[in-house]
């Protein structure tokens, strides 16, 4: 079997829309960098029986995800992307308690199965220096466990 590395800009990452199983393309990203181990947390387990050994159990399972890109904004209506419109609201001061959770779902084009979180939204820093253009950036931060889902065929249900 063949090995080949995989491009990180490849990505594909999509959030849940307003209407459950309806997913936007976040637009335009310049990197998203997965951490699987954020918000992981253990507990000693290293007793005089360890023989001096340090030991320890995971006790909580984490992720989180941070995506970056350049501020994208309508000539005319100065309107967000659609991908990204869905983010911030998500991140809105008004998403908060069970509001605050939302879906996505990630992969690279050679995967068979989405990834998906149920997850919260942080939108991060925007801003930059003289010569740059206006970054754009958000954190996602896994609320439960990670589910999959089979990536449909095109024509699939047609």
């Amino acid at each position: 079997m063949a090995q080949r590395r995989i491009n990180a800009r490849d990505i594909i990452m999509e959030i849940e829309n307003e209407a459950p199983e309806a997913w936007l393309r976040v637009e335009r990203l310049t990197s998203v960098t997965v951490n699987p181990g954020e918000n992981e947390e253990t507990a000693e387990t290293t007793d005089f029986e360890s023989g001096g050994s340090y030991e320890q159990e995971i006790m909580q399972r984490g992720a989180s995800m941070e995506l970056e890109g350049l501020m994208l904004k309508d000539d005319l209506t100065g309107a967000l992307p659609p991908g990204r419109a869905r983010v911030e609201a998500m991140a809105g001061e008004d998403a908060v308690g069970s509001d605050s959770l939302t879906r996505v779902r990630f992969r690279h084009p050679i995967d068979p199965n989405w990834k998906i979180w149920t997850c919260t939204v942080t939108l991060g820093e925007q801003g930059g220096g003289n010569n740059d253009k206006t970054s754009w950036s958000a954190t996602i931060t896994k609320s439960g466990k990670s589910e999959t889902e089979p990536v449909e065929t095109e024509g699939a249900g047609a």
